[in-house]
């Protein structure tokens, strides 16, 4: 974690539950959990210069706290990503590869895409459009179908 981290940590979120051994705790814009194989990072809300450090903690932690970290990052939920999400991302992806891991992009978002190729990181980041493997799988409880139009026959 940054040195910071620990100050925001036991802040606000004193009472936070640990979603799991090295994990980080529950803050605002991020929340971590073992799904299978991975380490997934739910990141939700605007991630700015504000935002980024708590996202940053998460990461951070996935990307230790394992030998060859398999990490997901869940950017479905992100209503605002900017240079300092980035950022961010890059330092984790870059730690996890040093471990012999990898870390990886879920987002179903034009705008998320948009913002990847803008900053020519579309292929070092090329976005899952959902957890692999894990159908339904996302941390939330999994979306019902569609209603079906009544039948005229």
């Amino acid at each position: 974690m940054f040195p910071e981290a620990h100050d925001r940590a036991a802040g606000p979120h004193e009472g936070a539950a640990s979603a799991g051994a090295g994990l980080a705790a529950a803050n605002p814009y991020a929340r971590s959990r073992l799904v299978g194989p991975f380490t997934v990072v739910e990141v939700s809300g605007e991630i700015d210069m504000a935002s980024a450090g708590f996202v940053a903690e998460h990461l951070t932690a996935a990307t230790t706290g394992h030998d060859r970290p398999d990490v997901l990052v869940d950017l479905r939920r992100v209503a605002f990503f900017d240079c300092s999400g980035l950022r961010v991302l890059c330092r984790a992806e870059a730690l996890a590869r040093q471990r012999g891991g990898r870390l990886r992009l879920v987002s179903d978002q034009p705008r998320i895409h948009r913002l990847l190729r803008a900053a020519r990181l579309l292929g070092r980041f090329p976005p899952l459009p959902g957890l692999p493997g894990l159908p339904g799988l996302h941390g939330f409880p999994p979306t019902p179908p569609p209603p079906q139009p009544p039948s005229l026959n």
